[in-house]
């Protein structure tokens, strides 16, 4: 075991401190559904008066409906160090805020405003003209969700999470390809976050990299039974940003 646990070290081993930031700005649009749980305390089985007043959905199959188009900042902080066997850390976080396109009487049928925040500890497998990563961390939503402006659903979350990214190289030219996921299926929980980029590195130094990428995301997220309701939120869309590197 002694052994084993010797030569993961010296894999997961990263070649000297370093600071990794980030900052984008995603495009994001999707679907969002609340569906209550219907009553199972009253005696007659029957959606009662006050459900109705906290949520109109109270009792029927409320409709999945698709999010306008917006705009948020997602920022991400990693520190790396060559200390055997204690992990690599990092820190992610984007605001969800949106609406539905459609509205009633003037009012949106969802309007939700989330932050959605990671907590990582990884290790650096590979960091060669091929890179990856592996490990866990937790995932936390704070926030709220409101239907039609007369009922709301305030949510805070903390679900563990498992991590990987891989990416590569193109030597002599700055470019890269990179791809992350985080993956959750814990407590009526379900998350998946996937985004896919390119960068190229105008500044590739001894000192410091900065470069300027692109890329893909989608983020889906699925609470079942979460305060009397089914929460369902799809997020999708392209995004583009600054990477450094010290």
């Amino acid at each position: 075991m002694f052994a084993l646990g010797t030569g993961i070290c010296s894999l997961v081993q990263a070649d000297m401190l370093g600071v990794k930031a980030d900052a984008s700005y995603w495009f994001y649009d999707g679907k969002a559904k609340v569906q209550p749980k219907p009553n199972t305390s009253s005696l007659s089985n029957q959606t009662g008066v006050d459900d109705l007043l906290l949520n109109p959905y109270a009792g029927l199959s409320a409709p999945e409906e698709n999010l306008d188009r917006k705009g948020s900042a997602q920022i991400s902080l990693a520190f790396e160090h060559p200390i055997p066997l204690i992990p690599n850390a990092k820190i992610r976080y984007v605001n969800l805020k949106s609406q539905t396109e459609n509205t009633v009487a003037g009012q949106p049928v969802y309007d939700l405003n989330i932050d959605h925040t990671d907590f990582i500890l990884y290790y650096e497998i590979l960091d060669t003209i091929v890179s990856a990563d592996v490990g866990l961390g937790a995932t936390n939503l704070n926030g709220d969700v409101k239907t039609l402006n007369v009922s709301k659903t305030d949510i805070d979350k903390t679900v563990p999470v498992i991590y990987g990214s891989a990416g590569i190289k193109l030597p002599f030219t700055g470019l890269s390809a990179k791809g992350e996921l985080l993956y959750s299926n814990f407590n009526d929980t379900k998350i998946t976050d996937a985004q896919a980029e390119l960068q190229y590195n105008f500044i590739d130094n001894l000192l410091v990299d900065v470069g300027l990428k692109a890329g893909y995301r989608i983020l889906d997220i699925k609470l079942d039974d979460y305060k009397k309701n089914d929460l369902k939120f799809d997020f999708k869309g392209p995004y583009i940003g600054l990477d450094i590197h010290f």
